[in-house]
């Protein structure tokens, strides 16, 4: 039989941003700007607020007569990212504490490398799809939110806070840009997120986002898909500027790095400081 010659291609994982040549980099869990352990505060207390915010709002709904509005609220775009940023940043903080104790990125040194790859697309998500949220809501739904002070609260802190601490990991951590085979994914999520869209209108009988509703007779289908290939433009310029914006800071921090006094790793070229 006839051996087919493997081809030098790199392994998934790495164009996905797991690169085992990047291991001892720890840029996930690390700052060019704040020591492991101040950074790792700075997450958690990220995550806490977006979690406190999550189960308050479902507090407020189901005391006022809202218990609907609890379970249909996985429907929306919103609160879906606004859950993803809520585990990210919890996530992230148990990283970056295990490399502050230790210098070593315990977890990530012990899981299969496939997650290490999906950890890289979930930060893709987390500084991206927040922007997408934020200029959807203000450009386009931009409902009466400031007549009540929880109304106000709920939606400043859902859409845009969020867009804060999607730009607060764009700036302080040690990443490297985005790899480009995240980006098919981003549009995969979003089709899948119209899917769910329109599962839930024949399941629960609404719309969770007015833009998509084609009318009772379809008169509106093509501002729907209007709407849907603006999203899909926003994405792709979403995805370019917060990659460059990467891109800039890696050139202007010239790498460096706050490391944990207990690494015992120097990689060539970063700043070995603590």
């Amino acid at each position: 039989m006839l051996k087919i010659k493997r081809m030098g291609f790199p392994p998934f994982t790495s164009l996905l941003g797991a690169d085992s040549s990047c291991d001892s980099q720890h840029n996930f869990e690390t700052s060019w700007l704040l020591p492991p352990l101040p950074y790792a505060i700075l997450r958690g207390l990220i995550a806490l607020y977006i979690f406190v915010t999550i189960f308050f709002i479902w507090g407020w709904d189901g005391t006022n007569g809202n218990h609907d509005g609890i379970g249909q609220s996985f429907s929306f775009f919103t609160w879906l990212t606004y859950w993803g940023l809520g585990f990210y940043h919890t996530f992230a903080c148990i990283h970056t504490t295990c490399y502050a104790l230790t210098g070593r990125s315990v977890l990530f040194d012990r899981w299969p490398r496939g997650l290490r790859a999906l950890h890289s697309l979930f930060y893709t998500t987390i500084t991206t799809f927040p922007f997408l949220v934020t200029i959807v809501f203000w450009a386009i739904l931009h409902p009466y939110w400031f007549d009540k002070t929880f109304t106000a609260w709920s939606n400043l802190s859902q859409h845009g806070l969020n867009s804060l601490y999607a730009i607060l990991e764009l700036i302080l951590p040690a990443t490297n840009p985005h790899p480009l085979m995240t980006f098919p994914f981003l549009v995969f999520f979003l089709l899948l997120y119209v899917s769910l869209a329109y599962l839930t209108y024949h399941t629960e009988g609404f719309y969770t986002y007015s833009f998509l509703d084609p009318g009772g007779h379809g008169q509106n289908r093509a501002r729907v898909a209007a709407y849907c290939f603006i999203i899909l433009a926003a994405i792709v310029i979403i995805f370019v500027l917060t990659w460059c914006v990467i891109w800039v800071r890696r050139k202007l921090t010239g790498g460096k790095v706050k490391r944990s006094k207990f690494d015992r790793e120097r990689p060539i070229g970063l700043d070995g400081q603590v």
